[in-house]
């Protein structure tokens, strides 16, 4: 039987919130330093099941509606999509581009096909992870 603990729902709200922006500082750092899809994923899956452990399973999917393996799905045809996109160019499969570009807030930028492959990870792990915990958890 799960009690209504305040503490732990009001600290988890805010350590979610944290660990997401950390995900997406990971993910998005992961072309020049050590992280990417996997280690994003990773971490986004470790804040959804705080969530898990803070509220009960009916509220945290009510409150995300996703269908986890959906998001495998999509996340495989990323990165299948990405890895097989270098074949129309007659290159090696998974071979990725980049281009810098001026964009208007950021400024200098380099654009990576590779961001691509990224997100299909990122969502393949964050689906699997969570579908795992949630046959795990769904008997409870």
């Amino acid at each position: 039987m799960k009690t209504n603990d305040l503490i732990l729902q009001t600290t988890t709200k805010i350590a979610v919130f944290i660990i997401l922006l950390f995900s997406l500082h990971i993910f998005f750092a992961g072309h020049y330093y050590p992280g990417g899809g996997f280690v994003g994923g990773l971490l986004t899956s470790g804040a959804l099941v705080l969530l898990l452990l803070a509220f009960d399973i009916k509220t945290v999917a009510n409150s995300l509606p996703f269908n986890f393996r959906i998001m495998i799905a999509t996340g495989l045809l990323f990165a299948i999509g990405t890895g097989a996109g270098a074949l129309f160019f007659n290159v090696p499969f998974l071979t990725h581009a980049f281009d810098y570009f001026n964009l208007p807030l950021l400024g200098k930028t380099s654009l990576h096909t590779a961001v691509l492959f990224d997100i299909g990870v990122y969502l393949c792990v964050v689906g699997a992870t969570m579908t795992i915990i949630q046959t795990i958890g769904g008997s409870e």
